[in-house]
């Protein structure tokens, strides 16, 4: 049942909400171990636009082989909205909270999931990447990952760019042509 002046009153107040609370930006939800998936389910019934970066890894038992989708980044899912609508997520089972520095979420910058969403969407093989913080930087300058900028490293006979993520600290690399980079 409506009852007049609530919709008002809801506006007003959403006028004195600073603009970050109201603007949608990614932000990581902290998950409980070995619920992301189970958690973008949730997501994808409450309609909260979410994103789970997987990657594919082949395992071994003694009886077979099977290829698996695992989380790139265990224990962390994307989800972009305004933080009026933190709750939405914040109630979803498994979520144990949104990342955040001195209790305020912190929201990640787009251009850092693009390049993600980028070096998922290419038939480069992806997986997880320890942390780095020293090494070469370099920008990728053509292909899928156009604007990336990452680590250099070398893993057998190939050039992979280790893209992190800096507010979790943690990284995934991509394999590139080396002529497709530049130095920093």
């Amino acid at each position: 049942m409506n009852r007049p002046g609530i919709s008002e009153r809801n506006d007003r107040e959403m006028a004195y909400l600073p603009m970050e609370f109201m603007e949608p930006r990614w932000y990581v939800a902290y998950t409980s171990a070995n619920h992301e998936k189970r958690v973008t389910e949730q997501f994808l019934q409450r309609s909260v636009e979410h994103f789970l970066p997987l990657y594919e890894s082949m395992r071994r038992w003694k009886d077979r082989r099977m290829k698996l989708q695992l989380p790139l980044f265990p224990g962390y899912v994307f989800v972009r909205l305004a933080l009026r609508d933190r709750l939405t997520v914040l109630q979803v089972p498994g979520v144990a909270q949104l990342i955040s520095f001195n209790g305020k979420p912190a929201a990640l910058p787009d251009k850092e999931i693009e390049a993600l969403r980028a070096g998922l969407a290419t038939q480069l093989r992806v997986e997880p990447h320890p942390y780095l913080t020293v090494g070469r930087k370099v920008r990728v300058k053509s292909g899928a990952l156009e604007g990336a900028e990452g680590i250099l490293i070398r893993k057998k006979n190939a050039y992979r760019v280790v893209l992190s993520l800096n507010l979790i600290q943690r990284s995934a690399s991509v394999e590139v042509d080396v002529s497709d980079l530049e130095r920093m």
